[in-house]
């Protein structure tokens, strides 16, 4: 059986969401090579982010929807920098990713799942 490909809504979300996300990877390690901190708190950053990649590159919606959940953990920390450092840019550049991140990976979830569920109703699998 051939995948079902993106169009649409889908696409747009899902390229949304991959660039958030590598804007969001991005800044978090540019914050970490400026402060350089001990490699254990270089893990502890970017290892949660990192943890979905397979899931994503391979098209498991739950990896989105876990992707968000994570996502909140970074969108607190965010907060707590901006309000130490309002008027650094780093900070915002990370706030900006992260909402990207939340808003486009939970509406592809979305939008996806009704795309797989449309193709599977159009083209149910010959049961032997």
């Amino acid at each position: 059986m051939t995948p079902v490909q993106r169009q649409g809504p889908s696409l747009l979300l899902w390229r949304a969401t991959w660039l958030s996300w590598g804007t969001l990877f991005g800044q978090t390690a540019l914050s970490l090579a400026l402060t350089q901190p001990p490699w254990i708190i270089w893990l502890g950053s970017l290892l949660p982010l990192s943890l979905f990649l397979y899931g994503m590159w391979h098209d498991r919606l739950r990896s989105f929807i876990w992707l968000c959940f994570v996502s909140l953990l970074y969108f607190i920390a965010l907060v707590e920098r901006l309000f130490a450092t309002p008027r650094a840019p780093l900070p915002w550049v990370g706030m900006v990713a992260v909402v990207v991140l939340f808003c486009s990976a939970m509406l592809y979830v979305r939008w996806r799942a009704r795309e797989l569920h449309t193709a599977r109703e159009t083209f149910p699998e010959s049961s032997p």
